[in-house]
């Protein structure tokens, strides 16, 4: 709360409730406080408020009744009526096709379901969480009557005379035990994570790697891929909750629901499949700990540390809070998984101590513990798999690292080198950031050798005429990142470059001019950022074609060559763009009624005011076409006065400004006037 409220971290010998009621003092506010336990947990933190100023408002959830008595005046959340019941349950098995009468209500398609529809919804008793569980179980099933009879009289009474958590988890379960074996234990891994947490996509399923629950490598598909598979059949089942990525809205995190991880870390205990020490007290540790979250360092875990058993755990994850905790590693020596992210071992360095001994680790996760260098004996670790090294201070990798034959990830900081001999790591899929300079000019050779790359980001001191020859063997390439710092781009330089048939994101804006539209541009792209020279109208349109595009950021010289013909988005152009960035493009850009339906922030940079004389309506505002584009939610320009009086260029800020603020949306603006030395948006508009 303090620091949401004050907006600065506490000092950790003051007095925060003091200090929170003094804050609050004389002002007016509005705050939720979500999901109370304890009535000493809410005791504690009244506290920390200034008392009944009249127009202040506090509201607080709980799942239990007798702590919102207590609290304050309870308000009991009615069950959503049968309307919406039925809307929700079928929208997530039969999509939006089946609309009544232009309503927002969702009909069943198939009349011999909707009677069962029916019972199942009244055991759901207007749930949300149990009728989008039980739909993301159906959707799976074959549309078959007996069958889903079947799961309704499987499921017992359910919610439908009690709204009590025990005969929700009734419905979890079922949903749970029908899982297959392999997605069970993935789920269940999940209970390692704190309540609210939001869990990064890559970490996860190089975690679920690591521990050997994904194994069945299909033809073609790596283990990372067939990871991502289960990671979303658990978002398709609803078992996890999607969290996407501001950027490009690509899934890259998830959180579970409280229900959810209620439920798992209850079966986890009872199988002794996960130790959780957390906060709220988290399971109790057996005799023989299997999996070990350390969440909190409570006085009380700190006593039950001297009673654990490590020798057989195969999974240690411990977060920031219980870093005081973290066990003596000579005790791992089965460990399949050490994940100590942002735990400060900056002056604990022998916590390190036995690295070398976990002979079967297959994940280290080191990421911002700020450690200054890794063991020499880190070569033993002949199994590992995946190392993450990044926000730490080490600068230069032990020359010992070569010798993980069987790494697939490693992820290290920019500024971090690497030892020469990289080539050997032939089982490498994941790679970043690696940095080329005098040091380590030799190892872009080496790349070529890693045929197994999917992922790289790499940054260069100048630029280097072997990267082409050396990408052009890496066909299995997905995600490529490739800077040129400081900035010295060059004409031409990937021209001839014949891309992977499954390459997903490209970003090389800053590094060199393609000399126009590669040839090679394709429908799996989901983010490209390019600059290309010289752009025409059936580039633009190329481009707008492409599927599953989400992201785009394309720079063009057109201005500088004196091509000055503008642009159209055609309808239907773009169906998948999420944000859009056209730089240094001549004007006008227009967007026709249709046209990137999805797209939410666009950036023009620069916008050379000149030229807006011929696209200026006689009143002097713009139409570009804004009002075409029916998701947006944030408009970013910056103006350069080239060939321009102040008073011209301020009249067209004043148009553009005019024209997003007729939008329905009201986009979010940032439009002002920029200096000729402003060459990147980045360095204008944060």
């Amino acid at each position: 709360m303090f620091c949401q409220l004050v907006g600065r971290e506490s000092n950790k010998s003051s007095d925060v409730a003091r200090e929170l009621r003094e804050f609050l003092e004389n002002k007016r506010y509005f705050i939720v406080i979500d999901d109370i336990w304890n009535i000493s947990d809410w005791k504690m933190i009244k506290r920390a408020l200034p008392g009944d100023n009249v127009g202040n408002k506090i509201i607080t959830t709980t799942r239990i009744l007798n702590i919102a008595e207590q609290v304050g005046g309870a308000y009991n959340l009615q069950p959503i009526s049968l309307n919406n019941s039925r809307t929700l349950f079928f929208r997530r098995i039969f999509g939006n096709g089946n609309k009544d009468n232009n309503e927002n209500i969702v009909k069943c398609p198939d009349d011999e379901l909707a009677e069962v529809s029916d019972r199942i919804l009244k055991k759901c008793a207007g749930v949300p969480l149990a009728i989008i569980t039980m739909a993301s179980l159906l959707a799976c099933k074959a549309r078959d009557k007996m069958e889903w009879y079947e799961v309704c009289n499987s499921v017992g009474t359910g919610l439908e005379n009690n709204l009590d958590v025990e005969n929700m988890r009734k419905i979890l379960s079922f949903s749970y035990y029908e899982l297959p074996c392999h997605l069970r234990a993935c789920l269940l891994y999940l209970s390692m994570f704190p309540e609210d947490y939001e869990i990064d996509k890559d970490r996860l399923i190089r975690m679920w790697i690591g521990e050997g629950f994904i194994q069945c490598e299909k033809v073609g598909k790596s283990l990372f891929e067939l990871g991502e598979s289960y990671f979303n059949e658990l978002i398709n089942r609803s078992m996890i909750q999607p969290i996407h990525d501001s950027s490009d809205d690509m899934i890259s995190r998830c959180r579970v629901h409280d229900m959810v991880l209620d439920f798992i870390r209850s079966l986890s205990s009872e199988e002794n499949f996960v130790t959780v020490l957390s906060n709220i007290g988290g399971t109790s540790p057996s005799n023989m700990i299997r999996r070990l979250s350390l969440q909190n360092s409570q006085e009380s875990h700190m006593m039950a540390q001297t009673t654990w058993s490590l020798q057989h755990a195969r999974s240690v994850v411990v977060f920031p809070a219980s870093v005081s905790l973290v066990p003596p590693l000579a005790h791992c020596r089965v460990l399949h998984v050490l994940d100590l992210e942002e735990c400060n071992l900056s002056q604990a360095n022998s916590n390190l101590k036995y690295l070398g001994n976990l002979h079967h680790l297959r994940y280290l996760g080191l990421c911002k513990t700020g450690i200054s260098q890794l063991p020499e004996e880190i070569e033993n670790l002949q199994f590992l798999q995946t190392l993450d090294v990044r926000g730490t201070e080490i600068f230069k990798l032990t020359s010992s690292v070569v010798q993980l034959r069987k790494l697939m990830c490693l992820y290290i900081d920019w500024s971090t080198r690497v030892p020469n001999g990289i080539g050997n790591l032939t089982c490498l899929e994941q790679l970043s950031w690696l940095r080329i300079d005098d040091y380590t000019r030799n190892i872009i050779e080496e790349l070529g050798q890693l045929t197994e790359l999917r992922q790289l980001s790499i940054e260069l001191d100048e630029r280097n005429d072997k990267l082409l020859e050396c990408l052009c063997k890496l066909q299995k390439m997905q995600e490529l990142d490739i800077r040129v710092y400081p900035s010295q781009r060059g004409t031409g330089g990937l021209d001839a470059w014949v891309t992977p048939r499954h390459l997903r994101v490209l970003r090389t804006a800053g590094s060199c001019w393609f000399s126009t539209l590669p040839a090679w541009v394709n429908s799996s792209l989901q983010s490209l950022e390019i600059a290309v020279r010289e752009l025409h109208q059936v580039d633009l349109e190329i481009l707008g074609r492409l599927p599953a595009l989400r992201r785009l950021q394309l720079e063009v010289d057109n201005h500088n060559l004196g091509i000055l013909a503008g642009f159209v988005v055609g309808a239907g152009a773009f169906p998948s763009l999420v944000r859009c960035y056209f730089l240094q493009f001549v004007w006008p850009v227009v967007f026709q009624h249709g046209a990137m339906p999805r797209l939410r922030k666009l950036v023009f940079f620069p916008f050379y005011v000149g030229e807006t004389r011929g696209i200026a309506c006689t009143d002097g505002s713009l139409d570009l076409g804004l009002g075409n584009l029916p998701s947006l939610q944030h408009v970013v320009a910056g103006l350069r006065c080239d060939g321009a009086g102040k008073e011209e260029a301020e009249q067209a800020k004043t148009a553009l400004k005019h024209e997003a603020g007729m939008h329905p949306n009201d986009p979010k603006q940032s439009i002002d006037i920029i200096g000729a030395k402003a060459y990147r948006w980045s360095s204008v508009f944060p």
